[in-house]
C-alpha cells in the first residue's frame, strides 16, 4: 500500500504521464476513511482511475494548481471535512489561531470560502476543464443560503464557483457514476440526471420539479426564505424527495432527488479499501495533523441520523435514513487497528453521527420515507419508533472480546431519549459497565422546553430520567463515572429568562459545565433559517433571536454562573429580567433556587 501521488515525482514512480482526476482539498492529506477525500480517491482508484491529491494548495498563484498538468477527466474539489468559514472563525466571528485539519494545527493554510477560491483559480487556468465540487461546504451551500459571516443571503455555491456539477450528501455513488460517464466521453454539461447532484441551466426549458423561492425573493423576503428552507429540508429523503429548482437570475439551480444511502455490502466495501489510515509523511516535520488523533483508533458503524436536530447539518447532508456496516466489516477493521504499532489496546469509539442508531426509525420509513415535517424523537418519541440496541450491543461484545483489546469506548453522541425508549435495559447496563472512559457526554442542550422545541430536541424531563438511571446503574456497577452535558446558549427562541432558567437548573442539579457553546449559524440548517428570519420555518411564527453581543455574552455567562469573571454579566442579566432574588443563589452560592411559575415560559 502507498499514498496517492501528491507531486510529479510520485506520478513518475507509478509510471503515469497524466492523471484522470486531480482531487483538491482544503485539508491536509489524511488517508483515513473519516476523511471524505480519502474515500473518494480510494474508490476511484479501485475502479482503475488515476487520482492525484492536491492538498491545501497555495491559492495566491497558479503554480500548485498546475502541479500535475491537465487531468484527463477533470478536477474534483472539496473545501475539506468542515466548512472553511467554520474552520477559520468562532461563533463570535473571531479568527481562530488553530486548525486541526492542517499540519502542526496551524491556521491559515486555506482561504476563506475555499471551495469558490479553488474553483475560480482552476477555471482561470483550464477554462474548459470539468470541475465537480463536493464535500460539506458544497453540500450545505447548494441553495441560496444565509451566510453568517457576511450577514447576507448568498447564491448557491455552484453559481459562485462556476463549477459544472455539485455532489451533495455522501458522494460515493455519484462520483463513480460521473467518472464512468466522463470516461465514456459524455460531456459534463449533459450529465444532468444523476441523483444526489445539482447543476445550473438557463431558465428556458426548465425540467419538471418543485420551485422554491428564487434567490431574489430570498433576499427580499425573510418569510419566503423561511419557506424555501423548509421545502429544501423536507425534500431531502431518498424515497419521496422530489427534484427542486431555484432561479438565480438568468440561471436556475436544479437539484436532483437525493441518492439512496449505501446498502451494507457497499458500505463495507468502502471501508475495506487500502487506506494508509494516517496523514501523509510529508507532514511529520511540521508536527503531524491533529485531526487524526480522534479517529485513528475509532470505528464508524453507521451514517445518517433520524434525530435531526434543527441546529445540526446531518439531516441536510447525510440524510435521516440510517445506513450501517456489518459486524464482520467492523471486526476486520478492528483487526487492522490491532496490527498498528501505535495501538495501545483501546478502541476510542464505535459510533457515527449518533452512536446508538443501527436500524430504521420505524418499519414504515423503509417504504414511504421518513415523515415530512415531523421528527421521530422530538418533542416526544413517536409511537412508531422501534428502539432496539441488540445488534449494536452484539458488535460491542465481540469487539471487546478480541485479543489485545483492553477497552472499547463510545465517544460519539448517545441519543439518550432513544436509549430510554428501549424496554430492554441490557445496552444501558453494559454501556455503563464497559464503554465509558470516566465520563459520558450527552446533549440535552437546554432545559427550557420552549427552547428545546426550537432546537428539535426532547424535553428536559427525559434527560432527568436518563441522568437518574445513569447514576443508579453506575453506583450498582461500583464505578465512579460522570455525565458531561453539552449545552448551548443563544439558540433562536432562547430569551434571557430562558438562560436564567437554565442557570437555575444547572445550580439545582449540581452541574458546572467547563465548556459551553454559543449557537453558531452554519449554512443549511433550520436553526440558521430561524436566526436569519426570526421565524420558525414550520409554523412561520415569530421566534425570539438573541442578536446583540451584550445579550449573547450574558446568556453564555449564565451557563457558567459560578465563575468569578462572569459575576458582572450574571448580575446584569438578573437585574434586567427583574430577578434580584436569584443573586444570592447564583452569585454568592447560597442555597438552591426555584423559578416561580410566572417566571417560566409556558
Amino acid at each position: 500500500m502507498q499514498f496517492l501521488p501528491v507531486n510529479m515525482a510520485d506520478m513518475r514512480d507509478r509510471g503515469w504521464e497524466q492523471t484522470d482526476f486531480v482531487l483538491v482539498t482544503g485539508d491536509a492529506y489524511v488517508d483515513h476513511p473519516s476523511f471524505g477525500v480519502a474515500i473518494i480517491s480510494r474508490l476511484l482508484e479501485a475502479r482503475g482511475f488515476r487520482v492525484a491529491v492536491l492538498s491545501q494548495p497555495d491559492w495566491r498563484s497558479a503554480t500548485d494548481f498546475q502541479r500535475f498538468g491537465r487531468p484527463r477527466l477533470g478536477f474534483l474539489v472539496s473545501g475539506g471535512n468542515i466548512d472553511s468559514m467554520v474552520a477559520h472563525y468562532t461563533a463570535a466571528k473571531r479568527k481562530r489561531s488553530d486548525d486541526a485539519y492542517s499540519p502542526g494545527n496551524r491556521a491559515g493554510k486555506r482561504p476563506d470560502r475555499a471551495l469558490s477560491v479553488y474553483c475560480q483559480k482552476i477555471r482561470g487556468i483550464f477554462p474548459d476543464i470539468p470541475i465537480i465540487i463536493g464535500g460539506l461546504e458544497a453540500s450545505l451551500r447548494r441553495f441560496a443560503h444565509y451566510d453568517y459571516w457576511s450577514d447576507s443571503v448568498m447564491p448557491s455555491v455552484l453559481y459562485d464557483c462556476k463549477a459544472d456539477l455539485l455532489v451533495y450528501g455522501m458522494g460515493e455513488r455519484q462520483i463513480l457514476e460521473i467518472a464512468k460517464r466522463l470516461d465514456n466521453g459524455q460531456p459534463v454539461g449533459e450529465i444532468i440526471d444523476v441523483r444526489g447532484t445539482c447543476y445550473l441551466c438557463g431558465i428556458d426549458g426548465l425540467p419538471q420539479g418543485i420551485e422554491v423561492a428564487p434567490l431574489k425573493k430570498c433576499r427580499e423576503s425573510k418569510r419566503e426564505y423561511a419557506i424555501a428552507a423548509r421545502m429544501e429540508t423536507d425534500e431531502q429523503d431518498a424515497r419521496r424527495g422530489r427534484r427542486l429548482i431555484q432561479r438565480h437570475g438568468e440561471f436556475a439551480l436544479v437539484q436532483s432527488p437525493p441518492m439512496p444511502p449505501l446498502d451494507t455490502e457497499t458500505f463495507d466495501m468502502v471501508y475495506s479499501l487500502p487506506y494508509m489510515r494516517t496523514y501523509h509523511p510529508m507532514y511529520e516535520r511540521m508536527g503531524g495533523v491533529p485531526a487524526i488523533e480522534e479517529v485513528e483508533f475509532s470505528l464508524v458503524h453507521n451514517r445518517g441520523c433520524f434525530g435531526a436536530c434543527n441546529f445540526c447539518s446531518l439531516a441536510f447532508h447525510q440524510g435521516r435514513q440510517v445506513a450501517k456496516r456489518s459486524k464482520r466489516s467492523l471486526i476486520i477493521e478492528a483487526e487492522k487497528l490491532r496490527a498498528s504499532p501505535r495501538f495501545k489496546g483501546y478502541i476510542h469509539d464505535v459510533g457515527g453521527p449518533t452512536a446508538n442508531f443501527r436500524q430504521p426509525s420505524c418499519e414504515a420509513q423503509l417504504k414511504q420515507g421518513l415523515c415530512k415535517g415531523k421528527k421521530c424523537l422530538a418533542p416526544t418519541v413517536c409511537k412508531a419508533v422501534v428502539a432496539d440496541h441488540g445488534e449494536y450491543l452484539d458488535i460491542l461484545r465481540e469487539l471487546r472480546a478480541l485479543p489485545g483489546v483492553k477497552k472499547v469506548f463510545i465517544r460519539s453522541g448517545i441519543r439518550f431519549d432513544y436509549l430510554m425508549h428501549d424496554k430492554n435495559e441490557s445496552f444501558f447496563r453494559e454501556l455503563v459497565e464497559h464503554h465509558i472512559s470516566g465520563q459520558l457526554k450527552v446533549a440535552p442542550e437546554h432545559c427550557s422546553n420552549a427552547v428545546l422545541d426550537c432546537m428539535g430536541k426532547p424535553h428536559i424531563e427525559v434527560y432527568k430520567r436518563f441522568s437518574r438511571r445513569y447514576f443508579e446503574l453506575t453506583k450498582k456497577a461500583g464505578k465512579r463515572q460522570y455525565l458531561v452535558p453539552y449545552l448551548m446558549s443563544s439558540h433562536p427562541g432562547s430569551t434571557l429568562k430562558d438562560a436564567v432558567e437554565l442557570a437555575v437548573f444547572l445550580k439545582n442539579e449540581g452541574i458546572r459545565p467547563e465548556q459551553v457553546q454559543d449557537f453558531y449559524p452554519t449554512p443549511g440548517t433550520i436553526s440558521t433559517a430561524m436566526y436569519y428570519t426570526g421565524l420558525d420555518p414550520y409554523t412561520l411564527k415569530p421566534v425570539d433571536v438573541p442578536r446583540t453581543r451584550e445579550e449573547k455574552d450574558m446568556q453564555r455567562a449564565l451557563l457558567q454562573y459560578y465563575k468569578p469573571q462572569n459575576k458582572a454579566k450574571v448580575l446584569a442579566a438578573l437585574k434586567q429580567i427583574g430577578r434580584p432574588d436569584l443573586i444570592s443563589c447564583l452569585i454568592t452560592g447560597a442555597g438552591s433556587a426555584r423559578l416561580s411559575k410566572k417566571s417560566k415560559r409556558s
